[in-house]
């Protein structure tokens, strides 16, 4: 933002900067054409954003199955802590708002005016790496429980039958929906979309924790339900990698600076106040949902819980439908950080967010950027595979990782804070490589067990 002398007073006025200078249409490496800052969302928008971003039906579902493999206790314990970590590491990341003076409307932006070109390639890496592959995964949820809602009324239809529509076909369905909403120029244009998402959200954790009740006790044999961790000791070993990975992706959040420039006022309160809100909705509801899962069916619950639940055929519905229109505003979230990246190349800063050109090339790339992800999800729908792996090298580097290093880079910090800070980036980082490492040997063990192209549900 640029300023004015006021020579009057020795001071230094802010003007308000035109439309191009805050971001509908940025050059590379400055402002973001994600948003069209208007500084006028409130903290409530703020936490929609942030509970729309974070959590997803893709967040919510394994969580019981992540405590499946590893017990009543280290479940809690590692749920909380992450929860609890990712609300501070948020709040440092809102707090370097305007660090050096300007007003960073990408995350990558922020790391690059404290580490330069480092910072800034790295948080585009991990950024487009975590953001293409939550929507991977979300595609692929979406796509199930399409198909979940459609066979809930059709039981007669088999996959391979003549009324049969494959996974494969709801995956493309989903996908088109997306290309539509996609032409939509920023996030602010979402506030109203991710509004609805986050009362889903709510309604898709309170049915979980309502079905997992209502089938825990009458669905289920409660004699055989079982709490131990079961299997050998090298695959024991392998899920409990692979469930810190889901751990890790509930609470995945890669544009929050991009969130933090479309509020009003003092940023960094409005920020703090908007975080702290979603986090304690967030942590709170994954908690239940996942100890109500966990309860109700035990080892045996499916990778995606609401697939465990079988009465009442009404309720099950609606959680479907939450989940997928959930899935709706956060998809357009994530996908607005691989649009910018593309958008700063070739669409024209002097022309209006809606001139033809600007409109044609948005049109292509969000074409593009579909197809792909699309044909990824129909090919291999391994869900549970890809939310370990996405978690462990999307989400953790830039949650619980980066936040902190760019923090402490940026000013002197007390001696008991600094080694509290690097305990956690040394932990984190321990978990990422377990993380992947799990994920990547369930990938291989499905890829050996199923065809390309799968219809898995």
């Amino acid at each position: 933002m640029s300023k004015l002398n006021d020579s009057a007073h020795g001071n230094d006025l802010e003007r308000k900067p035109s439309k191009v200078e805050e971001g509908v249409i940025g050059k590379h490496g400055s402002t973001s054409p994600l948003i069209e800052i208007t500084h006028n969302d409130k903290w409530y928008h703020a936490g929609g954003h942030i509970c729309t971003i974070i959590a997803t039906p893709a967040a919510y579902a394994p969580l019981p199955f992540a405590f499946a493999h590893l017990g009543w206790e280290a479940g809690v314990i590692f749920l909380l802590l992450a929860g609890l970590v990712t609300w501070y590491t948020s709040l440092l990341l809102a707090s370097l708002d305007r660090h050096d003076g300007k007003r960073h409307t990408r995350y990558c932006d922020l790391a690059g005016s404290i580490y330069g070109k480092g910072g800034y390639w790295s948080v585009i890496f991990f950024q487009q790496l975590a953001s293409i592959g939550n929507n991977l995964t979300i595609q692929i949820v979406a796509g199930q429980c399409l198909k979940a809602l459609y066979r809930l009324y059709h039981p007669e239809c088999e996959p391979t039958g003549a009324c049969g529509i494959s996974l494969q076909a709801w995956i493309a369905v989903f996908g088109a929906s997306q290309l539509i909403l996609s032409q939509l120029p920023d996030i602010s244009s979402l506030r109203e979309i991710n509004l609805v998402c986050t009362l889903c959200t709510v309604c898709f954790a309170v049915g979980c924790l309502a079905m997992s009740i209502y089938n825990g006790n009458t669905q289920v044999d409660r004699s055989t339900v079982s709490y131990d961790v079961q299997g050998d000791a090298k695959p024991k070993i392998f899920n409990i990698m692979f469930s810190l990975g889901i751990i890790a992706f509930a609470f995945g959040d890669t544009i929050l600076p991009e969130v933090q420039a479309t509020v009003g006022g003092d940023s960094k309160k409005v920020m703090y106040k908007g975080v702290s809100c979603g986090y304690a909705i967030l942590l709170s509801s994954y908690m239940v949902v996942a100890i109500a899962g966990y309860w109700a069916f035990g080892f045996d619950v499916s990778p995606f819980v609401v697939f465990s639940f079988k009465e009442p055929s009404g309720m099950l519905a609606a959680l479907y439908i939450f989940a997928v229109l959930q899935i709706i505003g956060c998809y357009q979230i994530y996908a607005r950080p691989t649009f910018g990246f593309a958008y700063n190349y070739m669409l024209r800063p002097y022309e209006g967010v809606w001139s033809f050109h600007n409109v044609l090339m948005r049109a292509i790339v969000t074409t593009i950027y579909m197809a792909i992800i699309t044909l990824i999800a129909a090919m291999i729908p391994f869900f549970g595979d890809f939310v370990a792996f996405v978690g462990a090298i999307g989400f953790t580097p830039m949650d619980f990782i980066l936040p902190i290093i760019l923090w402490q880079k940026v000013g002197k910090h007390s001696l008991i804070v600094s080694i509290v800070n690097w305990c956690i980036v040394v932990f984190y980082s321990i978990i990422a490589i377990a993380g992947a490492i799990g994920s990547i040997q369930a990938i291989n063990a499905d890829l050996a067990n199923f065809n390309v192209f799968a219809d898995l549900f």
